[in-house]
């Protein structure tokens, strides 16, 4: 049987290979010059960290046991035209996508496994006509961007850069008309109401324009008297998608299915892919709901970590762990569940060290000492004392 590294390594096209966990094994030149990614930077990661796609109706293709990983479970292949794959400089790219299974058979009883081969091919120069009537998707978290049907859209490449700015503002307020004397306080606060107004009406047209460019032949931004709104209905928007991962997650959380849990916050993980608006990182506008979605992330993150400890896979759950608290250092339950966790695996003298670290923390940030219960768990674990099961770190 041809190596799968081999097939990679001479596909004309874009091509990269997984193992059984879904972790990158081989990767080639072409697949750098699409996506922009090194060898040595995605090789033993997991698949949909990289690409990243989404399927033509702006829903996520690549999260945890999607239809391509079903598909390559039962060792059959998986394709899709049109995808938006997201490149290492955040831009989306078209691709379409192919595979090739090459199972190995089972040995001794063994069940057996296989290799996967995905091929990447782009067709951003495909001479095709805007998809008329196609729906346009928002991505919010990190880099804003726009697609529609199977083209990301270049912003950047506005003829008028308010519009886009216009855009961001009503998709903060999505659904909700925005007065125009917000907008216009918002967009040129040195201009009178006259002026403002008639710049605003002006971007609006050029927004509308571009969208009509694009393909989009619903109305997307909506006149109600002196306001505008976007319509939700009419849009896919990331973070609609990020809240109903969550929501289902915790739905399989509170009766206990600890995997379907771990499968969909995971999928929201991917979805939330750096902090809200990040590029307007100053503007009051959209402070606010930044702040509400890192909460909400974070506090995600503490279900992802408890449902990978329920299900016994600790150093993933003390990977989490690490990462919330890089984003806040201070969360007390979480340095808790770290130090459990770590007890668990069996590294208690990192649980002592992980300790300590919380007090200087604590110390440094909020000029107080851990809680009573953090304490109590320290003098467990420098006594080796069974700290019962893991739970969900408040």
């Amino acid at each position: 049987m041809i190596d799968a590294r081999y097939l990679v390594d001479h596909a004309s096209d874009a091509a990269f290979a997984i193992d059984g966990e879904y972790r990158i094994v081989a990767w080639n030149d072409q697949g750098r010059r699409l996506l922009g990614y090194t060898r040595r930077e995605v090789v033993g990661r997991h698949c949909s960290d990289v690409l990243q796609a989404v399927l033509p109706d702006g829903e996520p293709l690549c999260v945890p046991n999607c239809e391509a990983a079903r598909c390559f479970g039962r060792f059959r292949p998986f394709g899709a035209r049109s995808c938006l794959a997201r490149h290492k400089d955040c831009h989306w790219t078209p691709v379409d996508i192919a595979s090739v299974v090459m199972s190995r058979p089972a040995r001794n009883g063994d069940q057996p496994t296989g290799v996967t081969v995905i091929f990447l091919r782009s067709d951003k120069d495909r001479a095709e006509p805007p998809l008329a009537g196609t729906r346009l998707r928002i991505f919010t978290f990190g880099r804003f961007g726009l697609s529609a049907g199977n083209r990301g859209l270049k912003v950047e490449k506005w003829e008028r850069r308010q519009a886009v700015i216009l855009l961001k503002l009503l998709v903060a307020n999505l659904g909700r008309a925005v007065p125009r004397a917000c907008l216009i306080d918002a967009l040129w606060p040195e201009a009178d109401e006259e002026a403002g107004w008639k710049r605003l009406k002006v971007t609006a047209c050029s927004l509308r324009r571009e969208l009509r460019a694009a393909g989009i032949d619903e109305e997307v931004v909506e006149t109600i008297g002196k306001a505008y709104v976007v319509r939700r209905e009419a849009v896919w928007l990331d973070i609609q998608a990020y809240e109903a991962c969550i929501a289902k997650g915790a739905e399989c959380r509170d009766r206990q299915d600890w995997d379907g849990a771990l499968d969909h916050f995971r999928a929201a993980h991917r979805l939330y892919r750096g902090p809200y608006m990040n590029e307007d990182i100053h503007a009051d506008w959209c402070a606010e709901e930044r702040e509400r979605l890192r909460e909400i992330h974070l506090e995600m993150l503490a279900d992802l970590a408890e449902c990978h400890a329920q299900l016994g896979q600790y150093a993933e759950a003390v990977g989490v762990c690490r990462t919330i608290l890089v984003d806040d250092s201070c969360r007390e339950g979480i340095h808790r569940a770290l130090m459990v966790y770590l007890v668990c695996l069996g590294h208690t003298d990192s649980a002592r060290a992980q300790y300590h670290h919380c007090r200087r923390v604590l110390a440094a940030e909020l000029a107080v000492e851990p809680m009573p219960e953090t304490q109590e768990l320290y003098r467990q674990v420098m006594a080796d004392e069974p700290l019962g099961s893991a739970t969900k770190p408040d």
